[in-house]
Protein backbone atom coordinates (compact mmCIF):
# COMPACT_ATOMS: atom_id res chain seq x y z
CA UNK A 1 0.00 0.00 0.00
CA UNK A 2 1.34 3.52 -0.77
CA UNK A 3 0.00 6.83 0.36
CA UNK A 4 -0.94 9.37 -2.23
CA UNK A 5 -3.09 12.88 -2.76
CA UNK A 6 -5.96 12.93 -4.70
CA UNK A 7 -6.40 15.68 -7.15
CA UNK A 8 -8.78 17.77 -4.62
CA UNK A 9 -6.13 17.21 -1.47
CA UNK A 10 -7.49 14.26 0.02
CA UNK A 11 -5.20 11.41 0.75
CA UNK A 12 -5.78 7.68 -0.33
CA UNK A 13 -3.76 4.63 -0.14
CA UNK A 14 -3.58 2.84 -3.01
CA UNK A 15 -3.01 -1.48 -2.84
CA UNK A 16 -0.11 -1.58 -5.35
CA UNK A 17 -1.55 -4.58 -6.48
CA UNK A 18 -4.41 -3.18 -8.10
CA UNK A 19 -2.83 -1.00 -10.60
CA UNK A 20 -2.45 -1.58 -14.20
CA UNK A 21 -0.96 1.98 -15.66
CA UNK A 22 -0.09 5.27 -14.83
CA UNK A 23 -1.04 7.93 -17.07
CA UNK A 24 -0.25 11.55 -17.32
CA UNK A 25 -2.74 13.73 -19.58
CA UNK A 26 -2.02 16.04 -18.12
CA UNK A 27 -3.23 15.21 -14.45
CA UNK A 28 -1.54 11.78 -13.38
CA UNK A 29 -4.53 9.04 -13.34
CA UNK A 30 -3.90 5.18 -11.48
CA UNK A 31 -5.76 2.72 -13.64
CA UNK A 32 -7.05 -0.14 -11.76
CA UNK A 33 -7.46 -3.53 -12.66
CA UNK A 34 -11.41 -3.30 -11.96
CA UNK A 35 -11.22 -0.10 -14.74
CA UNK A 36 -11.49 2.49 -11.67
CA UNK A 37 -9.84 5.68 -12.48
CA UNK A 38 -7.87 7.97 -9.77
CA UNK A 39 -6.54 10.70 -10.50
CA UNK A 40 -3.97 12.15 -8.16
CA UNK A 41 -1.00 15.03 -7.05
CA UNK A 42 2.09 12.80 -7.57
CA UNK A 43 4.00 12.81 -10.85
CA UNK A 44 4.09 9.31 -12.30
CA UNK A 45 7.94 9.48 -11.76
CA UNK A 46 6.93 9.91 -7.97
CA UNK A 47 4.42 7.09 -8.13
CA UNK A 48 6.99 4.37 -9.70
CA UNK A 49 9.28 5.31 -6.90
CA UNK A 50 7.20 4.33 -3.91
CA UNK A 51 5.67 1.25 -6.02
CA UNK A 52 9.13 0.08 -6.24
CA UNK A 53 10.32 0.87 -2.99
CA UNK A 54 7.14 -0.84 -1.48
CA UNK A 55 7.73 -3.76 -3.27
CA UNK A 56 11.74 -3.97 -2.05
CA UNK A 57 10.31 -3.56 1.49
CA UNK A 58 7.89 -6.47 0.93
CA UNK A 59 9.74 -9.06 -1.27
CA UNK A 60 14.15 -8.64 -0.13
CA UNK A 61 14.34 -6.14 2.69
CA UNK A 62 17.61 -6.05 2.62
CA UNK A 63 18.02 -5.33 -1.18
CA UNK A 64 19.25 -1.67 -1.60
CA UNK A 65 18.92 -1.21 -5.13
CA UNK A 66 22.03 1.20 -6.99
CA UNK A 67 21.79 4.98 -7.51
CA UNK A 68 22.18 6.31 -10.98
CA UNK A 69 23.26 9.66 -11.10
CA UNK A 70 22.15 10.87 -14.46
CA UNK A 71 24.92 12.44 -16.41
CA UNK A 72 24.20 16.31 -17.27
CA UNK A 73 24.92 17.64 -21.22
CA UNK A 74 27.12 20.61 -21.62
Amino acid sequence: MIPLTRINGNPVVINTDLVTSIEEQPDTVLVLINGDRIMVKESPEEIIDRLVEFRRKIHCPDYHPPVHEQVKES
